[in-house]
């Protein structure tokens, strides 16, 4: 792609509106916390205190709408700290601009690598940066600075207790992750009457797992209807794809195929009205028709083989399903463990710490967004406009470890801005409002943003923009700045960070074949231990299988991830083009379909061992791992080794439909691959 053609792209990107669910109950209990903070400070300290306050309860607010299962108390709490001692150490050394300089450069490559924590530590980091190079240019001394930084922690303590105190659909976050996971199974069941080899998207099953890992604390109080729905809709997929495959099921015509298509949409119906339960925290109301479907007799007499014995299997665990999401009061005893907050700080720091390498595209962003801000704030300063900080602001709140994120954002935070700035600054110019009337204007803004900010971030900058203005306003900091000037200087910011990615960038292009080559063998792996347990029987519930299933998801999720970011990358494609990478990943998530069908049948414990399973196994391992670094090496994997396993099967190999069949499309699969893919560059 051209650079021309990636700078359009992102630029329509960065101001699409998205059309979400709006959360108004969320955004006013944000934006009463503000106000109560900002009242209190403004009536009891006066305006500077009030300004340094609001932007703690702002910021704090802010971390409580980012995607993540933690308690949200926690975040508010978390940020509020955080940007109080950044807003102090940057109060201390403001006054001496070198020692200024260090502090943010220091600040700011740590923000920069805390995005290996994950999105939303690296949100609230680069945030607590962008506000303290405001909420340092409000105090007057040491004792005021102190001052600041206290109420600034006041803040999130404030938003935080307001969480506890005003909760608007407690666990909700959680409830959507699972009834989200519920409804694709359902939207899989329906697809796949029509499409009897149709994807299936893991995302949702992932968010799930995700979702499902809580504190101990929270393990006492989680509702015992948001534990073990998801381990059921996880075993209940190959079920699926087992039943309408014709290779391992149903033939494609015939009085078999019109009854898996019934059960098939029955299933649907079932996953879909416990998804509505457990959303809304209400009973389960089931269809009669569904339940009719599933309970016929008739499916015995109609199916034989394998595809009876999956309806048998998926019948089971339907009710299981439907027994878990009804509501109840006692709460569940066993949970995944998530690591409290302060146990979480050493686990960040390791991940951060991985992330000093070279080639790390985490480390190119911290050292591109270091050089951006002392750059922007040494511009800033120089320049006759005054209040230069709005240039590293702007750098520091756009950019993102990824190319299409931060040219996006810039070309949206300039534009809202454009629009905020100008309209609050017109706002204040011509009616002269007093402290109370810019501080209500202030949450007013603060409001309009947090009810907006899911639907694009160009529209939450423009509210972004205008709350600043007011509260700088109600400070008596920035009312000789024109609208030209702050302006100038957003776009400013704006094109440092674009041209720090032109110039240093971290292209996610080059990285495909080493994305494909996870893929490939974590994929190879959970084949191999799927196929081991026909050789040792040890029943569904198998580990190892889920272990491998895991981690070839993982795998899966950042090979799409990778090929999405690379897709508006202005670089020539390096051995992978698009078409290329669209048929190897087609390849590839058929060879874990067939595995995934093989799941559907493991062998319970005590049934019949099939020796030959483990020479497959190994085989199959072997020949993806050699694949996969055959791969980073860029050239086309070869089989021959595997060939030669399913050939001496054809002869003297076990006598197992499903692992015969098995065998021979698993290596189409791989031979797929290996077609689709270049020689070597």
């Amino acid at each position: 792609m051209s650079w021309l053609r990636a700078l359009k792209e992102t630029a329509r990107s960065g101001l699409r509106v998205e059309r979400r669910r709006l959360e108004p109950a969320v955004a006013a209990r944000g934006a009463l916390g503000l106000a109560l903070v900002v009242g209190v400070s403004l009536a009891v300290f006066g305006p500077s205190v009030a300004a340094a306050s609001a932007f703690g309860a702002f910021q704090a607010a802010i971390a409580t709408f980012q995607r993540s299962y933690r308690p949200r108390p926690t975040l508010a709490l978390a940020s509020g700290v955080s940007l109080a001692v950044s807003t102090f150490l940057g109060y201390l050394t403001g006054s001496r601009l070198l020692l200024f300089l260090v502090l943010l450069a220091v600040w700011t490559f740590l923000s920069g690598l805390a995005w290996a924590a994950g999105p939303t530590v690296g949100l609230i980091a680069s945030s607590n940066v962008a506000i303290m190079l405001v909420t340092v240019t409000l105090p007057t001394s040491v004792a005021t600075a102190a001052g600041h930084a206290a109420m600034i922690a006041v803040g999130g303590l404030v938003q935080a207790a307001l969480i506890v105190l005003l909760p608007v659909r407690r666990w909700g976050v959680q409830r959507d992750a699972l009834a989200d996971a519920l409804a694709a199974e359902a939207d899989y069941a329906r697809r796949l009457r029509h499409d009897p080899t149709a994807a299936f998207d893991p995302v949702p099953l992932m968010a799930a797992r995700s979702a499902a890992a809580v504190t101990p604390r929270q393990a006492r109080r989680r509702p015992a209807e948001l534990h073990g729905a998801r381990g059921l809709a996880e075993r209940i997929r190959p079920v699926l794809a087992s039943l309408a495959d014709p290779a391992v099921g149903a033939p494609d015509e015939g009085p078999e195929r019109d009854r898996v298509r019934e059960l098939l949409a029955a299933a649907g119906e079932v996953l879909d009205a416990c998804a509505h339960a457990i959303r809304h925290g209400e009973a389960v109301v089931l269809p009669p028709p569904a339940l009719a479907a599933l309970r016929t007799p008739d499916t015995d007499a109609i199916l034989t083989g394998a595809p009876r014995r999956a309806a048998t299997r998926l019948a089971a665990l339907l009710g299981d399903v439907v027994e878990t999401a009804e509501p109840r009061t006692e709460t569940a005893a066993g949970a995944r463990s998530r690591p409290t907050l302060v146990r979480l700080v050493p686990a960040a720091l390791a991940r951060m710490r991985a992330e000093l390498r070279h080639e790390s595209p985490i480390l190119r962003h911290a050292i591109r967004v270091t050089a951006v801000a002392t750059a922007g704030y040494l511009l800033g300063t120089a320049l006759p406009l005054g209040h230069g900080y709005w240039a590293p602001l702007a750098s520091v709140m756009v950019m993102r470890p990824d190319f299409s994120q931060t040219y996006g954002r810039s070309v949206a935070r300039f534009g809202g801005t454009l629009v905020g700035v100008a309209l609050a600054t017109g706002v204040v110019q011509a009616a002269h409002p007093g402290s109370y009337a810019l501080a209500a204007l202030a949450v007013l803004c603060a409001f309009g943003m947090y009810l907006l900010m899911r639907t694009g971030y160009a529209v939450a900058q423009v509210f972004v923009a205008a709350y600043v203005v007011f509260l700088l306003g109600m400070a008596g900091e920035g009312a000789a700045q024109t609208v030209r000037d702050r302006v100038l200087l957003t776009l400013l910011g704006g094109v440092l960070a674009m041209l720090s990615y032109a110039v240093y960038p971290a292209w996610e292009t080059p990285r495909l074949h080493g994305r494909l080559a996870d893929w490939l063998r974590t994929s190879g792996r959970y084949a191999a231990s799927v196929v081991g347990h026909y050789a040792h029987p040890a029943g569904p519930a198998c580990p190892d299988v889920r272990e491998a299933l895991l981690a070839a998801r993982e795998a899966r999720i950042a090979w799409q991830e990778g090929v999405a970011r690379a897709t508006h990358e202005p670089v020539r494609h390096r051995g992978l083009s698009h078409a290329a990478a669209d048929d190897a990943e087609h390849a590839l998530a058929q060879f874990g379909r067939v595995a995934m069908l093989l799941e559907a049948h493991l062998p319970e414990r005590g049934a019949p061992a099939v020796p030959e399973a483990a020479v497959l196994a190994e085989a199959l391992r072997q020949a993806t791992e050699r694949g996969a670094k055959e791969l980073r090496e860029r050239t086309p994997p070869r089989w021959d080794e595997l060939r030669e396993t399913v050939a001496a099967w054809e002869t003297g190999g076990p006598d197992h439909f499903l692992l015969r069949k098995a065998a021979v499309l698993l290596l189409e699969a791989l031979d797929g691959l290996s077609a689709v893919l270049p020689g070597r560059h």
